[in-house]
């Protein structure tokens, strides 16, 4: 691994943009991180320490950094389905889309459907043992949690040729209508209180933060832009908060009557924007500093891995915490002094078994060959493309949701409003990757 990792290190090309590089792992191990230090877990159960010590919830305007994946996202997406628009055959935007939708999915899905899978079926050998209680039964329903970022970000891919239209005609313009869009869901929301209507905003907002990603691409968020959008979106976020019905935690909290995160809010919008200006303020000193060959090779190796740590990270943890119960080491009430004391090891035990869960499933994640539209194909490509992206988007979407608990009990969550059962997400998910290859393969993809 040492070698190939060099050798790709070394064969960047200078035009590369190293800093997105280095902004997709850190934001991915910032999440990783916040989710071992938020875990609260007991012999009776998973809380929440932000639940526990309120006073540490202004950590999530800093540990929240979900917004810059996604806008990290619309980076890569605008300037991967450019080049393959650069390089199609007349008469062959449908084999585009599809050759497109393919190169994206191919890494996020084929790591993803290994972790359902190997889930899947221990639980199913859980369930049918008898198992299922106590910290085995949390874990069950809590470990696929993380997958609402993976069908949000499926959705971004999805909607990546239309939305790229809208930049190219009316630039920031665009943003604005998506931000506008945000606006008025949550007026209506709170201001008219019409139902449902919050569930938009799980397009609206992130889409809006994606749309970003378009604008970094085409070099249009210069240093003063930046810091208008680090400032007013910091001041913004904190009058919203301040005086509005927003609550404090940019993350989800267990009981509370609004979330920031599900569905989304306009001061997660706020939040993403000074994010996003934050990051861009401190563009020309980390890429000084990703000049340095070592510095480089670390962000390829973490970047080769990233997607797979973050799959299994909770698998991590709660295999760190299922060992010390197995092993009598007393779980220290959370937040206190015996607790605080214990944090080191567990981050280490939790980083050593995501190192070893890497191990085992990296091979998932190595990237395929560059995608490339070939002769045009059959009539419908498109189409049977997007149908297929939907049907990931919804099928991890609802396992996220639902989670392997109660698997043999037929147990179901609410995915909008549609009831939807573990195994139907798993066949949603499969069905429409399958759908999604069929397309890309159909369209001639190189």
């Amino acid at each position: 691994m040492g070698s190939s990792v060099r050798e790709l290190a070394g064969a960047t090309p200078a035009t590369r943009d190293r800093y997105v590089d280095l902004l997709r792992v850190a934001s991915l191990g910032a999440v990783v991180l916040g989710h071992w230090l938020m875990a609260a877990v007991t012999p009776d159960g998973v809380g929440n320490l932000l639940a526990v010590v309120p006073a540490l919830q202004p950590l999530t305007w800093l540990l929240q950094v979900m917004p810059v994946f996604f806008f990290v996202g619309g980076f890569s997406h605008a300037l991967s389905y450019r080049s393959l628009l650069r390089k199609r055959p007349e008469g062959s935007e449908d084999s585009v889309y599809s050759a497109f939708l393919r190169a994206r999915l191919q890494r996020l899905l084929r790591p993803t459907m290994v972790f359902v899978l190997v889930w899947g079926a221990a639980a199913l050998l859980v369930q049918l043992l008898g198992g299922g209680g106590g910290l085995t039964g949390v874990t069950l329903r809590m470990v696929t949690q993380p997958l609402w970022f993976i069908g949000i970000y499926l959705a971004m891919v999805a909607f990546t040729p239309p939305l790229l239209k809208l930049h190219e005609r009316y630039g920031w313009g665009a943003f604005a209508g998506l931000a506008g869009a945000a606006v008025t869901v949550d007026v209506l929301r709170f201001a008219a209180g019409v139902p449902y209507v919050e569930f938009l905003n799980f397009a609206f907002v992130w889409l809006a933060v994606h749309q970003l990603g378009f604008l970094r691409a085409d070099g249009r968020i210069h240093l003063r832009r930046a810091a208008l959008l680090a400032g007013g979106g910091l001041v913004t976020a904190t009058a919203l908060v301040a005086f509005g019905p927003y609550p404090l935690s940019m993350v989800g909290m267990p009981g509370e009557k609004v979330s920031n995160m599900a569905p989304p809010t306009l001061a997660l919008l706020a939040h993403g924007l000074w994010l996003v200006g934050a990051v861009e303020l401190l563009r020309a000193p980390a890429a000084r500093l990703l000049e340095r060959p070592r510095v480089w090779r670390t962000v390829v190796a973490a970047n080769g891995v990233a997607m797979t740590a973050f799959l299994w990270h909770l698998t991590a943890m709660f295999g760190v915490y299922g060992a010390l119960l197995a092993l009598d080491v007393a779980l220290p009430e959370p937040a206190s002094a015996a607790w605080w004391a214990q944090v080191p090891l567990r981050l280490a035990l939790a980083a050593a078994l995501t190192a070893a869960l890497v191990a085992a499933f990296r091979t998932f994640e190595r990237p395929a060959a560059p995608a490339t539209p070939g002769t045009p194909g059959p009539p419908g490509a498109g189409p049977l493309a997007a149908l297929g992206a939907t049907l990931c988007l919804l099928g991890v979407l609802g396992l996220s949701i639902v989670g392997f608990g109660g698997l043999l009990d037929g147990r179901t969550a609410l995915l909008i409003a549609i009831p939807v059962s573990a195994p139907a997400a798993v066949a949603m998910t499969l069905g429409g990757w399958l759908l999604v290859e069929r397309a890309g393969r159909g369209a001639g993809v190189r």
